[in-house]
């Protein structure tokens, strides 16, 4: 069975194949065009998620268990009543990426064609919306002209704002084997810190936070000055002399001053891109997460326009989509600003939906955008809001806010598959949906590539597919002619068939070609990326090599860009400057990647890198817990201090949510200062203050199951295959403390006691270790894979025992923190391997099998290497 990772934007393929034990290997499909058999260490990991520990199996209403028939009336008649009583405003949908086209699709037709307001907005709204002005304003449709394969045939590849060897890891490795085929491929990385990413890297320009606008007006500017303008181009551009007046004033050293660059580097840099033939560039969320985000968006588009470098292999301005569906999302109108089928909330469009619709109801003007959504439900004028998919009262910024508007909120409906998660803490209604390998539709990737997933699992308990929750809804809401679909495939069909409805070449978004598959055809259906119509039948790999755009002239504009820092800044009150992102081997907010044990070893808490002179001057050290506070709220971590975080700032994931961490959400600090264009808030810059955070002691606890109440002031918690390990900080006697978490009486203990706090406890039942605990002043040093391997395999001598009462094995070495995931290995084992005269990252794939499978861990391999050499003595 062949399927698609549902996990970032690159859109891997996947190979599923059933095993004996009834599990599922799951392996890149070689077949297919994003990925080409490669696969990330979470997409290698699906077939660990596919069990039902976790699962919403079940609708429940008010907290009690009831039919899907009793279920689904239930939320149509709040809706309604709602919709009599205050009018449709009140009401409001919250959908994800995580979402398949089929699903969104009928959430959005649900919404703005027969409830008739535009209150449907996503989680991409936080993702891509910045990307999607920038192309809208300058294509006249949001449209990514760019596709993989251009990595093949780029001079030069800027990655700007993107982690891309963590976040898009395969289009990374992409990228490497790219760059190892033609080693004169030059590859530029433009961040604050220097990442993973930079392992790649010929020139790496580590610019203040926020300025990247002013580096690409000052590159525009270049451009003009140094005869590199495509003079072939101009007929076909507006807004270019008031685009080049804005960049006049910023020469390379105005832009140096602003970017505390030095002026050679940005020189080099500029110098660069006029030498290349084609020009690559591939931008994130450090560019979109921005107060000016789709300004930035477009000062990158102006470069590739005027220079005329779009339209060809190797050229172009390509946003790499965070989610798998985030495209899919904009096709079918999923943004409060949208309508379906890439059209607008004018009156032409919205006349041609509703005769396409038969409904007299579509929306017409734009709803609520995602922040101003909550902040509408806050004030009590959204009185029901519906979230499928996503967990808002963990993403969104000012997350206490959202989760006082969830507590005050009338109703809260939440499709999900997972149980317990910050967000259905606060939902009345929870409507057990399919998760990946049950449900089947479709998505598209960052390269415009639709392909198909599948189900190849029996659903959990009682989960539906999300389009099919939608539409029973709808039925129950009058509206049955409208929703009656029998199959995702129908869905589809008349998706794809309003994508050409009245198009003619005025829309960029037409699948009209695939509108009349059959129900086999559709479940066969290869990738393929969209146009997909008469004129490309087969699709279209990339836009605008004709230089014909979709603005009303079929001209592109370019916009006069004023660079702006970001809306907040450091002060004396607030001196450093706060980044957030992802991690190597987590996904968002964990629901899923959380349950894997080996995903959960490379980085198993949550932590804030610092520079090491910054940690010095805050009184801070490395493994120390931290306080970090912002004008918002505040969080607990560890500290990581590294020389690749740029002094004055620092860097904390995403991804830890109350269901693996106390205090550790980043978002709690983040404050809603948006893009005024988009509407995406800039998660990227929050000044806030450090300081070491002070407990008696600290710890770590592992048991046999999970624990739902860990009574501490701090702790973090870590899946294993047979345990779950608490890592734990609280103020008083550690060994008291224990006697309250637990229940020891039918325990057999084994104790080990110390000096000051120190204390060790192993409880026994029935010969089996079920409990292990280990306290100190300071956190104690442990092998905790030695530990939690004594859950699984039986301990039959004295002598193991009292190994496992010190923390560690009585011979041979701790393999230490996990560096490769794939694989299980770790930085002790590799260090030892690199002594042993393992000098290059292919004599430790050789040896030791790390970096050999999805290569995300070459760039940290290569840096013990160097650590290495630089201790060797001589």
């Amino acid at each position: 069975m062949n399927s698609t990772c549902p996990y970032c934007g690159v859109g891997c393929g996947v190979k599923v194949t059933p095993q004996p034990s009834g599990a599922f290997q799951v392996e890149g499909d070689t077949q297919h065009p994003a990925n080409q058999g490669r696969l990330c260490v979470k997409g290698a990991a699906l077939g660990e998620t596919l069990g039902h520990q976790g699962r919403l199996l079940y609708p429940q209403v008010n907290g009690q268990r009831v039919s899907w028939d009793e279920a689904l009336q239930q939320v149509a008649s709040d809706l309604q009543q709602i919709i009599d009583n205050y009018g449709a405003q009140a009401v409001a949908f919250y959908a994800s990426g995580q979402l398949l086209t089929e699903d969104y699709y009928v959430a959005n037709k649900l919404m703005k064609g027969f409830i008739g307001v535009g209150n449907i907005d996503t989680n991409s709204r936080l993702c891509m919306a910045s990307a999607v002005v920038g192309y809208k304003r300058a294509f006249g449709a949001d449209a990514v002209p760019c596709c993989y394969d251009d990595f093949d045939h780029s001079d030069l590849v800027i990655l700007v704002g993107s982690n891309a060897a963590w976040a898009h890891p395969v289009a990374y490795q992409r990228l490497v084997a790219a760059k190892k085929q033609r080693p004169d491929m030059q590859v530029v990385v433009i961040d604050p810190r220097r990442t993973a990413t930079c392992d790649l890297a010929d020139l790496h320009l580590p610019l203040r936070p926020g300025s990247d606008a002013a580096l690409f007006n000052g590159l525009l500017h270049w451009l003009s000055q140094h005869q590199a303008i495509d003079s072939s181009m101009l007929p076909q551009l507006d807004g270019v002399e008031a685009t080049l007046a804005a960049a006049q004033p910023w020469d390379s050293q105005a832009v140096a001053e602003f970017c505390q660059l030095e002026q050679a580097q940005v020189e080099a840099f500029y110098q660069r891109v006029v030498a290349s033939h084609n020009l690559l560039t591939l931008y994130c969320m450090g560019i979109n997460q921005s107060g000016s985000g789709s300004d930035k968006c477009n000062a990158i588009i102006n470069v590739h326009l005027l220079s005329g470098k779009i339209g060809r292999a190797g050229s172009g301005p390509f946003s790499l989509t965070g989610q798998p569906n985030a495209m899919g999302g904009r096709e079918v109108g999923g943004l409060a600003n949208q309508l379906a089928a890439h059209m607008n909330f004018e009156p032409d469009d919205i006349d041609r939906l509703q005769r396409f619709w038969h409904s007299d109801r579509v929306a017409r003007q734009p709803g609520l955008k995602a922040v101003e959504l909550f902040q509408a439900i806050e004030r009590g004028e959204v009185k029901a809001v519906w979230i499928m998919g996503t967990n808002p009262a963990v993403s969104l910024p000012d997350g206490h806010r959202v989760a006082q508007a969830l507590a005050r909120c009338d109703k809260v409906i939440v499709s999900d598959v997972s149980q317990h998660t910050d967000t259905t803490a606060w939902a009345d209604i929870l409507l057990p949906a399919q998760g990946w390998g049950e449900k089947n539709g479709t998505v598209t990737n960052s390269e415009r590539r639709i392909s198909r997933q599948r189900g190849f699992v029996a659903a959990a308990g009682e989960a539906r597919p999300d389009w099919w929750i939608l539409a029973e809804v709808a039925k129950r809401m009058g509206f049955a002619d409208a929703f009656s679909w029998q199959h995702p495939a129908d869905i589809f069909r008349e998706h794809a068939a309003l994508s050409g409805f009245e198009n003619h070449g005025t829309r960029a978004f037409d699948i009209s070609g695939l509108a009349q598959l059959t129900n086999a055809q559709w479940d066969a259906l290869q990738p393929l990326q969209w146009p997909v119509n008469a004129q490309y039948p087969q699709g279209c790999a990339r836009l605008f090599s004709e230089r014909t755009f979709f603005h009303a002239n079929g001209k592109a504009r370019l916009l006069p860009i004023s660079p702006r820092l970001p809306v907040a800044q450091v002060s004396a009150g607030w001196p450093l400057m706060m980044n957030t992102g992802r991690i190597r081997d987590q996904w968002h907010t964990m629901t899923r990647t959380g349950s894997v044990p080996r995903l959960m070893q490379h980085h198993n808490q949550p932590f804030v890198e610092i520079h090491p002179q910054d940690a010095r001057q805050h009184q801070i050290n490395e493994g120390d817990l931290v306080r970090v506070q912002s004008a918002t709220g505040w969080l607990v971590v560890r500290a990581q201090l590294s020389g690749g975080q740029q002094r004055g700032s620092v860097f904390v994931p995403m991804h830890w949510t109350r269901q693996f961490a106390a205090q550790a959400n980043v978002d709690l600090l983040v404050s809603a200062h948006l893009c005024p264009e988009s509407g995406q808030p800039e998660s990227k810059q929050t000044p806030v203050r450090l300081r070491r955070w002070h407990c008696d002691w600290q710890g770590e606890l592992f048991v046999r199951d999970t624990v739902t109440d860990i009574r501490a002031l701090w702790w973090a918690r870590t899946p294993y295959p047979a345990a779950t390990r608490y890592t734990l900080a609280a103020d008083g006697d550690p060994q008291q403390w224990l006697s309250r978490q637990f229940d020891l009486s039918e325990l057999t203990l084994q104790y080990a006691d110390g000096q000051g706090m120190f204390g060790r406890v192993l409880g026994w039942q029935s010969g089996e270790l079920v409990l292990a605990f280990y306290a100190d002043g300071v956190r104690p040093q442990l092998d905790e894979a030695f530990i939690a391997a004594a859950f699984s395999q039986p301990v039959q001598t004295a002598q193991h025992r009292h190994a496992l009462l010190a923390g560690y094995a009585a011979q041979g070495e701790a393999k230490g923190r996990t560096v490769c995931s794939c694989f299980g290995v770790g930085e002790q084992q590799i260090v030892a391997a690199i002594a042993s005269g393992c000098v290059t990252p292919e004599a430790l794939g050789k040896k030791l099998q790390c970096g050999t499978n999805c290569g995300s861990c070459i760039p940290e391999l290569k840096q013990l290497i160097t650590r290495s050499e630089i201790i060797q003595p001589g």
